[in-house]
């Protein structure tokens, strides 16, 4: 009798046994939301809310047990990378500078003393735009008329208004307008030599030294990439002088055409003045200042022998650059606002 109901107790065992493991087995059931309305009532399906917040997506209400999280991947901005210009550009010294704060952006021997050739005029001209008023009148020495080219053939027997002339350096790069124009301020060219230096240590310039209004090569004369740099970020925040570096060309008032060397107005995006150079001892030269949405930028180069080249690649890098020290620099600011 025993033996008997022990085997009714194991088959009785051996099926709750089978019937908990299907049990476990099977998918248990959840109550939609039909199971919360009487038969013929209309669903109602409340709209589920999406909130994003320190990268996860929140799927449902608050204290739902349905409530799912999905963690979604950070965005993978794709790394600024820098070009390398290296082999692409012949110019000897280069300053590619910052023109909100000074800072450098990318240098190759920027300090390097160098002919400077009719870069130099940024401070012919900016003086001249100083010390004159535009209907003053400036008469031509024979010496200033026998420049070399650039010129404008300035007559002796003349008289020039002083805002042509000034037009005339700065865009035409004319060697007797700056002459002209050295000889009315400072009474001889070597007086506004000395003048120029001085202008140009007052900016900062310290190893710029001046013995021509022109830029010609001269014994002792020299300046740097980044001292040119440095004259043009400062001359371009004087108006009048951001004003006429951007002109393409322009009709003086007595009857001449002057057109702009400065190529990089047409050619390169976002150009705002520049200041072209070229002797046979200096090679090229160039400086410039180039504004896009990132900010605004200055470019000096020296002993170029492909200038037009060097500065489109030069540019585009320094704005690259920018750029990346922007993103560098908002990254910790990133950082601490998620974690709050």
């Amino acid at each position: 009798m025993n033996f008997r109901l022990q085997q009714v107790i194991f088959c009785i065992l051996a099926v709750l046994l089978i019937c908990v493991h299907s049990a476990a087995g099977a998918p248990i059931p959840i109550l939609d939301l039909t199971a919360k309305h009487l038969p013929g009532q209309q669903q109602e399906i409340a709209p589920i809310e999406y909130a994003v917040e320190t990268g996860w997506i929140d799927l449902g209400e608050y204290c739902d047990i349905s409530m799912v999280k999905k963690r979604v991947a950070p965005v993978r901005r794709p790394a600024l990378r820098l070009p390398k210009i290296g082999k692409w550009i012949s110019s000897r010294s280069i300053m590619i500078m910052d023109a909100d704060t000074g800072e450098t952006l990318f240098a190759r021997a920027p300090d390097t003393p160098r002919q400077p050739a009719s870069t130099i005029k940024v401070l012919t001209g900016m003086i001249a735009i100083k010390s004159l008023n535009n209907n003053d009148r400036v008469g031509v020495s024979r010496h200033a008329a026998c420049m070399p080219r650039s010129k404008i053939y300035l007559d002796t027997r003349k008289q020039y208004k002083a805002d042509d002339l000034i037009n005339a350096v700065l865009l035409a790069s004319a060697n007797d307008a700056s002459v002209a124009l050295a000889e009315k301020i400072a009474g001889s060219e070597k007086d506004f030599a000395h003048m120029m230096t001085l202008r140009a240590k007052l900016w900062g310039a310290t190893r710029t030294i001046c013995r021509t209004a022109t830029g010609l090569t001269a014994k002792g004369q020299h300046s740097t990439a980044r001292d040119l740099a440095t004259i043009f970020r400062h001359a371009m925040r004087d108006n009048e002088f951001a004003r006429r570096m951007r002109q393409v060309k322009i009709r003086t008032s007595f009857g001449k055409t002057l057109h702009n060397h400065n190529r990089a107005l047409w050619r390169v995006k976002g150009a705002r003045g520049g200041k072209t150079g070229y002797t046979l001892a200096a090679r090229q030269t160039y400086v410039g200042e180039f504004s896009r949405k990132e900010g605004s930028i200055i470019v000096a180069i020296m002993g170029s022998e492909t200038m037009w080249s060097d500065i489109k690649h030069l540019v585009e890098y320094g704005f690259i650059r920018k750029r990346q020290i922007a993103h560098l620099n908002a990254r910790p600011q990133t950082r601490l606002a998620r974690a709050h």
